[in-house]
């Protein structure tokens, strides 16, 4: 049969307007904002800063984010299925203290660095077990064994600092690549973000995340293992904080309880900055990566423009509120908008 009498046919969409409105899209996300807002304060401040734009500034500025960096990759995760690991400060700040333990008992590093991984494991695994088998909220669990992992730190090393460790091992975590100022931590970093960015990007595992960062009851009856799943993404979690912990002692030479107090603040305004959703569901790695680097250059330029640490602070806190208030505004307001009528 021919057309209808009064229909035409529809003229098939354009290379260049498929091209266009991808473009759109891309502008319109999260991460795109990020990383423009990024390049605006990287602009902003190798002009306005005097030093900023210097390649050694650029070494001590990756190493002054490296922790911070390492700890969002699983924390991404994390938050993306709906929950959050409050406690990843204090683990590193126990396997830290242990480390300086270990080390005054005469364990040698080789020995000592293997297992603070593995005590980070069994923290983040204590933790897994309270939200998946006892069922409850990752909020407060973290935040009490946030308070538990570092009470235990002063248990362990009590006011003591313990800054004797070999020169090569000290010297090693900071040293930078050959014909470079960037530090070898940024391999760490970028081997890292790239197994991470793979499983949550490029794998069914991946996906099953954003589900149950949307739905977990649905992605339960789907047949995924939702309690597994967020378990094993605790102890990678935990895993991360003790390595973080063995390069934090390292970097500063110095194992004590109270290392990266309050580091959890920055690693979740990082997070969301980059734009994962507090609610979950929603997120991708590269815009975390780049609020991380967002961070550092605010916090690295006002340093050098003589800013006291209590403002800087202050700005962490800022944009920690900020990055959960605008998506959450810019959503509702979305909401109340007319919908046009329908032709």
């Amino acid at each position: 049969m021919g057309p209808e009498v009064g229909t035409a046919p529809k003229a098939a969409a354009s290379p260049g307007a498929d091209t266009r409105s991808a473009l759109r899209r891309l502008a319109g996300t999260r991460e795109t904002s990020v990383i423009g807002a990024l390049v605006v304060a990287v602009l902003a401040a190798s002009l306005l800063v005097e030093g900023f734009a210097s390649g050694r500034n650029a070494g001590f500025l990756i190493l002054d984010i490296a922790t911070i960096a390492l700890i969002a990759l699983p924390m991404t995760l994390i938050v993306i299925t709906g929950e959050i690991d409050l406690s990843v400060a204090s683990t590193l700040g126990l396997t830290s203290a242990v480390m300086g333990q270990l080390w005054v008992m005469g364990l040698p590093l080789e020995t000592i660095v293997p297992l603070c991984v593995l005590l980070g494991v069994v923290l983040g695994a204590v933790n897994g077990l309270l939200v998946t088998v006892a069922g409850l909220p990752s909020l407060a669990v973290t935040i009490g064994t946030m308070a538990m992992y570092r009470g235990l730190a002063y248990v362990v090393l009590g006011d003591r600092a313990v800054a004797d460790f070999p020169f090569e091992w000290t010297g090693g975590a900071t040293a930078r690549l050959p014909g470079t100022d960037l530090p070898w931590v940024v391999l760490l970093i970028a081997v890292l973000a790239v197994v991470f960015g793979v499983v949550l990007h490029a794998t069914p595992v991946g996906r099953s995340l954003f589900a149950i960062g949307s739905n977990d009851e649905a992605t339960r009856f789907s047949g995924i293992s939702v309690a597994w799943t967020k378990l094993w993404l605790f102890v990678a979690s935990g895993a991360v904080a003790g390595l973080a912990g063995v390069f934090w002692t390292l970097q500063y030479g110095s194992a004590r309880a109270d290392n990266a107090f309050g580091l959890e603040l920055s690693v979740v305004a990082a997070v969301l900055l980059g734009g994962v959703s507090i609610f979950g569901g929603k997120g991708a790695l590269p815009g975390v990566l780049a609020g991380v680097l967002l961070l550092g250059v605010i916090r690295n330029a006002l340093s050098l423009a003589d800013v006291s640490s209590d403002v800087l602070s202050i700005v962490t806190g800022v944009l920690l509120v900020v990055s959960v208030v605008l998506p959450t505004t810019i959503t509702r307001l979305r909401e109340r908008r007319p919908r046009p009528a329908p032709s």
